[in-house]
């Protein structure tokens, strides 16, 4: 991802694994870390996340099933956000698992559904079905799973179809306060990484380990 504008890319689709983005990180692998280990795997999850933020080139999130957690992140720095229509779900569940949302990461969500909605998500680490998050802007098309990745493209291809300088200007001005939100004093992350040996969460993270295990 971080070499493909100077190997001549023009755009990015990102996508995922079948039937999923993203499953988020992989919470029994950090389970078994210590606190060196989690602050090294948290910095390069969230260093990706702010190179896909300040991406010079357009991208677009093919989302083709469910996303949750750090997936609704990264998908949250792309441009734009196709998602399989159906019974998937996508947002920020840290609260169910007993992560408290850094403010960087909020500014994400309260950027594509407001500040209020965005509170109310976040707060309750709600997971919404495709159909819920096209509604409040969420995600910003819903097209069948075989065709995520296609309308992607079209999408980038149409935006490519505009002079090329002028758009570039006028995204890299609208982007500005993403790209403000995914700075490292916006992650605050030895505070996060701080958090993950507090009762609450590792007594929700034990719980979400034995249920994966199920």
């Amino acid at each position: 991802m971080l070499a493909a504008p100077s190997r001549g890319a023009r755009a990015l689709v990102i996508s995922g694994g079948e039937k999923a983005f993203s499953g988020g990180l992989d919470v029994p692998y950090l389970m078994g870390l210590d606190r060196a280990g989690l602050k090294r795997c948290w910095s390069r999850f969230f260093g990706a996340a702010r190179a896909l933020a300040g991406s010079p080139i357009p991208t677009a999130a093919a989302i083709a099933g469910h996303n949750p957690a750090g997936g609704c992140v990264l998908a949250l720095c792309c441009d734009y956000r196709v998602m399989a229509s159906g019974a998937y779900r996508i947002g920020l569940n840290e609260t169910q698992v007993g992560l408290a949302v850094p403010v960087g990461v909020m500014r994400l969500m309260q950027r594509v559904v407001g500040q209020y909605r965005a509170e109310r998500l976040l707060v309750s680490g709600e997971m919404v079905d495709a159909e819920r998050a096209f509604e409040i802007g969420l995600v910003d098309e819903l097209v069948d799973i075989d065709h995520v990745p296609l309308r992607a493209r079209v999408w980038l291809e149409d935006l490519l179809k505009l002079p090329r300088k002028p758009m570039l200007a006028t995204r890299a001005t609208a982007r500005e306060d993403l790209i403000a939100a995914m700075r490292p004093e916006g992650i605050q992350l030895d505070r996060f990484v701080d958090a993950w040996q507090e009762p609450d969460t590792q007594a929700a993270l034990r719980a979400l380990v034995a249920k994966l295990g199920k």
